[in-house]
């Protein structure tokens, strides 16, 4: 059925949280049939140097949805002072483990590394994240395929898509230019035929706002609490808010909440769809990261023997 709730006041609300677990549960049943085909298990390693704590939680989160999904993953840990050629030496080594189908290195990384050095070392057959400028350059590229997309643009793709939305000649407005969701949204939208425009902290507040009123469907990735006004918002367009901003808030036991970069109550009173903050692209990011390791995975085997027989008998009914 379709994973959304109509909300009294309007927009209906897309149900990131339930769609990403169907999402993770086809993951699973993908994990174990690889598995059963080649006798091998879906193996992602992780890379996260120093000890932020919001990076340690989405570490842990993404080794717990890797362990529900049959997916082997391993961690390494390397402390903030770690040079950039050690970091370097990690990636190459990994890049050479026959096990490891998959390479995430966690950002942001400590500032005296640098971030394009390290991901233009991962192996883009490897590049879970789809950060390599190969794999960017060939998601820019019609009649190409990157061996992996940027997770969370992917996971807006998904939204759209299990929401019955073809962005086919419809106009979507992108907000942010960043490397990991901005421009790959971009890029993913003009791929899905949207004509698509691209509006980011230089652009004059006035022209995005007339941007945003034009569009059928907006996609805010800046990180600026409701930068996005409801009042932009064109009747019925479906608004997907990418940000995670936490604003104080004494009432809560942490002491802030978490707002997107779209105003949710006067935006919800518009638009025919709109996902939450939290509980919308969120939890998305991370089913994706899944079905990516696994592709990652089935490259990396195909034009191998298939498994010996001792395995068929894990060959699940499909």
């Amino acid at each position: 059925g379709e994973m959304s709730k109509r909300k009294a006041d309007g927009a209906v609300l897309i149900d990131g949280k339930s769609i990403a677990a169907e999402v993770r549960l086809e993951a699973k049943e993908r994990a174990e049939q690889a598995h059963a085909q080649w006798g091998v298990r879906p193996g992602v390693a992780v890379v996260i140097v120093g000890d932020r704590k919001d990076s340690q939680t989405y570490v842990r989160n993404k080794q717990k949805a890797c362990e529900e999904c049959a997916i082997a993953s391993t961690k390494k840990e390397m402390p903030a002072d770690s040079t950039q050629e050690q970091v370097l030496e990690v990636v190459r080594a990994l890049n050479a483990d026959k096990s490891v189908h998959a390479i995430l290195v966690q950002l942001p990384m400590p500032k005296h590394i640098s971030e394009n050095e390290v991901l233009g070392a991962i192996s883009p057959e490897k590049d879970v994240d789809g950060f390599h400028p190969l794999n960017v350059g060939m998601l820019a590229m019609r009649g190409r395929e990157a061996y992996a997309e940027p997770c969370t643009p992917k996971g807006v793709m998904e939204l759209l898509k299990r929401t019955g939305q073809d962005p086919s000649g419809k106009k979507a407005v992108v907000v942010g230019r960043s490397n990991v969701v901005g421009t790959p949204m971009a890029l993913m939208l003009i791929r899905a035929d949207a004509t698509v425009q691209v509006v980011h902290s230089k652009t004059p507040l006035s022209d995005m706002e007339a941007s945003i009123r034009d569009a059928d469907i907006v996609v805010a990735a800046v990180g600026v609490p409701g930068l996005v006004k409801g009042e932009w918002i064109k009747e019925g367009a479906t608004v997907i808010d990418v940000g995670i901003n936490p604003i104080p808030d004494p009432s809560k036991k942490a002491g802030y909440r978490l707002v997107g970069d779209v105003d949710f109550e006067s935006a919800s009173l518009r638009a025919g769809r709109i996902t939450p903050v939290p509980g919308g692209v969120g939890p998305m990011t991370i089913a994706m990261l899944m079905h990516n390791t696994i592709d990652l995975m089935l490259h990396a085997v195909k034009g191998k023997p298939k498994a010996p027989e001792r395995f068929l008998h894990l060959k699940s009914d499909q």
